[in-house]
């Protein structure tokens, strides 16, 4: 029923978040197994490179250094410690490490760091991410030569939500690091955040600026905020009834999600260890297939590979494999 598009409108997202639950579930699943194993879903781990002290003002992360947190700000970690990290992920099954820095931007003089992560972890066997903040073409160019595989860098939430949550660069600047990123050929990762207080109509915007990118995102992050005290967002919503989106709307975005881009991986990332099994189960249904895994996600508390396992013994759903080609080359 629905084909790959660039055109959607907001109204044509709109009306399929107003479908009744069973049709809307029915039409993602149906374009997931026509694009996608069926019951196979990607484990990926999140490792953060460099933690706190970031300029930027996102009012839902601790990393941000106007967070009162009480994270401090830690130096960039050194290339053996990242690779002894990735290949425990590999071990415990992942075949994507992502590793994320809290940059506004990366410093040149950390580049070469950084193209040695990359090249390490691909010989590994597994694909690679990177999330470093805004990106220019030169540095985009640089890491498509390295042989990074994705490169994430979320729009958040809706244009007209945006600035309600950061100030400190706009949400024309996430595009434009978006086109930086594609051009130099590597996949674009690029989601967003709900339960930040939005409305539907921002999450209707939100999935709309995806869907109608040049190229879809080839990997889609879903996160539900987890709202952390010492953030803008933590401290207005982490005792309150706001702080967790209701799961049937966080599973009608996934499903819409995977509808206007049925091609992409969809993710679902922070937030899954407050969600109960049913509602991972349906997020499944609703055509996610991929998901962090481990104990933390940069530094806030994920389900854990046990909880994981248990959950997909229980669903009959077993892990992604990897298919990167590693050129002897990348390791030079």
């Amino acid at each position: 029923m629905f084909d790959a598009r660039n055109d959607w409108t907001r109204e044509e997202i709109a009306a399929l978040f107003d479908l009744p639950f069973n049709d809307l579930m029915f039409e993602a699943q149906s374009i997931h197994r026509n694009n996608f194993p069926r019951n196979e879903v990607q484990l990926s781990t999140l490792l953060s490179i460099k933690t706190g002290g970031c300029p930027e003002d996102c009012g839902y992360c601790n990393q941000s250094a106007s967070a009162e947190s009480g994270l401090k700000a830690e130096k960039l970690m050194s290339v053996q410690a990242v690779m002894q990290a990735a290949a425990q992920a590999k071990d415990a099954g992942s075949s994507r490490f992502c590793m994320g820095a809290a940059w506004r931007n990366p410093k040149e003089r950390d580049m070469p760091a950084i193209v040695q992560m990359v090249k390490g972890v691909r010989q590994m066997g597994m694909e690679t991410c990177m999330t470093l903040g805004m990106l220019d073409e030169k540095q985009a160019k640089t890491l498509a030569d390295a042989g990074l595989d994705y490169y994430n860098h979320n729009i958040d939430t809706s244009p007209e939500h945006y600035e309600k949550v950061i100030t400190t660069r706009t949400f024309d600047d996430r595009l434009v690091t978006l086109e930086n990123v594609r051009n130099s050929g590597i996949n674009v990762c690029s989601g967003g955040i709900v339960g930040m207080g939005e409305t539907r109509e921002d999450r209707v915007g939100f999935l709309h600026a995806l869907a109608v990118l040049p190229a879809h995102p080839q990997s889609v992050p879903i996160n539900a905020l987890v709202p952390v005290k010492g953030t803008v967002l933590g401290n207005m919503l982490a005792d309150t009834p706001l702080a967790k989106i209701d799961e049937i709307e966080f599973v009608r975005t996934v499903a819409v999600a995977r509808i206007v881009m049925p091609e992409s991986m969809v993710r679902l990332s922070a937030g899954r260890e407050s969600m109960s099994d049913s509602c991972q189960a349906l997020c499944f249904m609703a055509g996610a297939n991929s998901i962090f895994t481990g104990d933390k996600l940069l530094t806030t508390a994920n389900a854990g590979d046990n909880a994981d396992a248990a959950l997909f013994a229980k669903l009959g759903v077993v892990p992604m494999q990897a298919e990167v080609k590693v050129e002897m080359e990348a390791a030079e």
